[in-house]
């Protein structure tokens, strides 16, 4: 009755946003000026956190979703996922699914404190394991199909190569936990230089070698591009490289982690880039915004249409 109920709704809802949107979206397949601003659904699922329009939304997560589905967003991501009550996760799994839109990777576990997928120690690789299953619960209330781990800190008294291959291990046990459920985990590299110094997962190359190394189709990169061009740049050529492992991105343009055109880096070109290699996956907006309030809301709304307009 709950999936008949829910099918119904959907249908009611997408013949009254048809009806509303069509003017804007035969609107947002006209050939424009790069400068103008479109309107309509954008091309590829960026995803707003939930929370990130708050000045224009409120507060309750369902108004953030809402708003970020009238603005054209076909996703949101939330890292905070898993601190929610189990009534918030279930009231946003179900207008995600009203409004059929995806759901971005979840922070599943990325203790920056401790040394631990790097170790063979017994205790932690339990801990891990426990971690990933509390990850499957709220997985299935929420019908999250990815989840975000950072391997933790490296171990500056274990060569390197035996933290590659304890790291490689550890995330072949977590992932027999979550493959079961359908969801997949995304490894984020991070910088070491500005942000997260001391962490284990650092570049595209590397995470790529890992993903190879434990052969699992449950188990991909997020690759965040604010991060990757402070580590290494090269980001077209990265994302080329790395293609079949990459399961997600997170944006932010550099210096300053706000929206893109805030910095140096080409996200329209990125965009078009990853558009034309028919990429269906979501990519989260984990940035701040260059101004505060509505007005701030609106040029990050602003900055997206611009990027999205290749």
């Amino acid at each position: 009755m709950k999936d008949s109920r829910r099918s119904f709704l959907r249908k009611s809802a997408f013949a009254t946003a048809a009806a509303i949107a069509a003017p804007g979206i035969a609107r947002a397949g006209v050939k424009k000026d790069d400068d103008d601003i479109q309107t309509g659904q954008f091309k590829l699922k960026y995803a707003p956190s939930i929370g990130m329009f708050r000045a224009s939304a409120g507060d309750d997560p369902i108004d953030n979703i809402k708003f970020c589905h009238d603005q054209g967003f076909r996703a949101v991501f939330d890292n905070g996922l898993m601190g929610r009550s189990v009534d918030v996760q279930e009231r946003i799994a179900y207008e995600l699914d009203l409004l059929d839109m995806d759901f971005g990777p979840f922070v599943l576990y990325a203790d920056f404190s401790i040394t631990s997928f790097v170790t063979d120690d017994p205790e932690k690789r339990k801990m891990l394991i426990n971690r990933m299953k509390e990850g499957v619960d709220v997985a299935k209330r929420t019908n999250s199909k990815w989840a975000l781990v950072v391997p933790g800190r490296y171990d500056e008294k274990l060569h390197w190569d035996y933290q590659t291959a304890n790291v490689i291990e550890n995330i072949k046990f977590c992932a027999e936990i979550l493959e079961p459920a359908g969801l997949t985990m995304v490894l984020e590299p991070l910088n070491t230089l500005k942000n997260h110094p001391g962490l284990f997962l650092t570049g595209i190359p590397q995470s790529y070698m890992i993903c190879r190394a434990v052969n699992n189709p449950y188990v991909k990169i997020v690759n965040d591009l604010y991060h990757q061009q402070i580590t290494e740049g090269n980001l077209i050529p990265n994302i080329e490289a790395a293609w079949d492992e990459i399961g997600a991105f997170h944006l932010g343009d550099n210096p300053g982690r706000k929206e893109p055109t805030s910095g140096e880096i080409n996200y329209k070109n990125i965009f078009k880039y990853i558009h034309e290699r028919g990429f269906k996956g979501v990519l989260c907006m984990e940035h701040g915004k260059t101004e505060g309030g509505k007005e701030g809301d609106q040029k990050v709304i602003n900055a997206y249409r611009h990027c999205d307009s290749f």
